[in-house]
């Protein structure tokens, strides 16, 4: 059984069957919805979505701690190479199987400029993250995208999927129930809202507009779920 643990905004952690740690979009230090800091969280491998500073802040002083190696689009992973980090590129549609699953990017539909020093030099594509675990779970994480006629490629096959919901810089909750409506999960976990007033959104009335079309599992951060 996989455990996957929300840590606010877009940040979650996935501990696998076998031991093995995942955190996507590590953003501790200034997550205001956060209560763990960088120092507390185990990691293997980090998955970076995109280069904004809410879903890649901490990643290289998480990398540097653990020794993760860093999964993301090419251009990204080539920033963090610079910086030392070990890394496993990746592009949209491209997928890599590693000893706890195999990992493809899928598409998002958001900015990309990487929000680190040195970083304005690298642009890239946003990406989600489509994970086939060897033991058989299939977790979907759409990163920060817009509703995209794409993510009706991913129907019948996600068992647990986290979709934005906070509208503005991201899906809203209407549009991510069509997202729910294409992808058809089992389960699907509300992300990327509250973090801050401008993204406020009740997600109770999410759960109440996605109906019988899949179960909503709400989390309040360091809140915890296991399929």
């Amino acid at each position: 059984m996989a455990k996957l643990t929300w840590h606010g905004h877009a940040t979650c952690s996935l501990e696998t069957d076998d031991g093995t740690h995942l955190v996507i979009d590590p953003f501790f230090g200034e997550n205001p919805a956060c209560e763990v800091s960088v120092e507390d969280v185990p990691a293997d491998f980090i998955l970076i979505s995109h280069g904004h500073k809410d879903h890649i802040g901490d990643a290289i002083p998480l990398a540097e701690r653990t020794g993760a190696t860093i999964i993301a689009t090419f251009e990204v992973a080539t920033y963090m190479e610079t910086q030392g980090m070990t890394v496993s590129a990746h592009h949209i549609g491209g997928g890599v199987r590693y000893p706890f699953g195999y990992v493809k990017l899928t598409p998002a539909l958001h900015g990309g400029i990487i929000e680190l020093p040195g970083g304005e030099r690298y642009t890239s594509l946003p990406a989600g993250f489509l994970i086939n675990l060897e033991s058989g779970q299939r977790f979907h994480h759409a990163g920060d995208t817009g509703l995209i006629s794409h993510m009706e490629l991913l129907k019948g096959r996600v068992d647990v999927a986290m979709l934005p919901i906070g509208d503005r810089y991201t899906m809203g909750p209407e549009d991510a129930v069509r997202a729910v409506e294409m992808i058809e999960p089992k389960v699907v976990i509300p992300m990327h809202y509250n973090t801050w007033p401008p993204i406020a959104q009740d997600p109770e009335a999410f759960k109440k507009a996605v109906g019988k079309r899949a179960e909503v599992v709400i989390l309040a951060p360091g809140g915890t779920y296991d399929f």
